[in-house]
């Protein structure tokens, strides 16, 4: 039981560190289709940039709190790590629902406004 222990706990640190890796790579993307799309710096590159920044954060917070839950199930279960584990996901959720209104401007439960609509 030891074993699988920390073999759960040395994957969830991987998959911590490919969700921060997920955020780092997508940045690194963002800023080089900037540069290479455009000899200028215009209004449609910054939110191309932003867009593709809130896209990588938004995939590596999931892959974050997958990892969270992972390192929490190994852990030996008490009040306090439930309550942190709840805090963080909580945190972490409001974060992405908040990018993905900055990202698509509207709630996801929202239906999408199409031009068949405003008839």
């Amino acid at each position: 039981m030891p074993y699988l222990i920390e073999s759960i706990d040395l994957i969830a640190k991987i998959v911590e560190f490919i969700g921060v890796m997920i955020m780092f790579i997508g940045l690194i993307l963002a800023f080089y289709k900037a540069a290479i799309s455009s000899n200028k710096f215009s209004h449609d590159t910054y939110l191309g940039v932003r867009q593709g920044v809130s896209k990588s954060i938004l995939l590596g917070l999931e892959v974050l709190i997958a990892a969270d839950i992972m390192a929490t199930v190994v852990t030996e279960p008490t009040l306090r790590s439930v309550v942190v584990l709840g805090v963080i996901v909580i945190i972490r959720t409001f974060l992405s629902l908040s990018l993905q209104v900055e990202l698509e401007g509207r709630f996801p439960w929202q239906h999408k406004n199409t031009p068949q609509d405003k008839e």
